[in-house]
């Protein structure tokens, strides 16, 4: 899907790519869920923990997290639940409202005509005029897309949501095995010994 010029050029979405380093699809769902969940909750960017979310993908969406909604790995309020798929709850401290997204499965559809030139792009056997007729028509459709705001891309559920844990501080204590620095949290003991996650596994 084309990401329209007047996405690219918006500074909070370039701020998004040059954190990611790059612009790409996964990004911009990133951008549009933390606009949605923002627009959502009517919350503004966390300076601390006042916003979280889970995400169930570790995509480059997250990145485009981070940096809108002030969620982030380092704080503790961007927390990573390894399910596989493109959904995001974001929630409140303060209200205790959340949002679920997930992305819609047939924002990808492609319509046969466009699927039929884009085959004869591939084994380059389309004419110039094919080619022009399928740029059309791959612009034309994600712009009517993204002309319809971020609510096209997600289906969304209210909830209210229990706060997760804020982040913990814990001191450092030493691994018996290898001798490095472990959060207390961290580390097991086993006959007397503390073992860092590492050394017990």
């Amino acid at each position: 899907m084309k990401i329209p010029d007047k996405i690219q050029q918006r500074d909070d979405y370039k701020a998004c790519a040059s954190f990611h380093g790059h612009v790409c699809m996964g990004l911009t769902i990133g951008y549009l869920a933390s606009k949605l969940a923002i627009k959502l909750l009517k919350e503004k960017r966390a300076d601390d923990e006042e916003l979280f979310c889970i995400t169930e993908t570790d995509a480059c969406c997250c990145d485009a997290i981070q940096v809108l909604t002030g969620c982030t790995f380092g704080k503790g309020n961007l927390i990573y639940r390894d399910i596989g798929k493109m959904a995001f709850t974001f929630g409140s401290r303060s209200t205790g409202e959340g949002v679920r997204l997930v992305l819609r499965p047939d924002i990808s559809g492609v319509p046969e005509k466009e699927q039929f030139l884009a085959q004869k792009i591939r084994v380059a056997k389309a004419s110039s005029e094919e080619i022009s007729e399928y740029e059309k028509l791959y612009e034309t459709r994600s712009e009517a897309l993204f002309d319809k705001g971020p609510e096209a891309f997600f289906t969304v559920e209210d909830m209210k949501i229990p706060s997760p844990s804020k982040a913990r501080m814990a001191p450092s204590k030493m691994c018996d095995i290898c001798g490095e620095a472990v959060m207390e949290t961290k580390l097991t003991s086993i006959n007397s010994l503390n073992y860092c996650r590492a050394c017990r596994d």
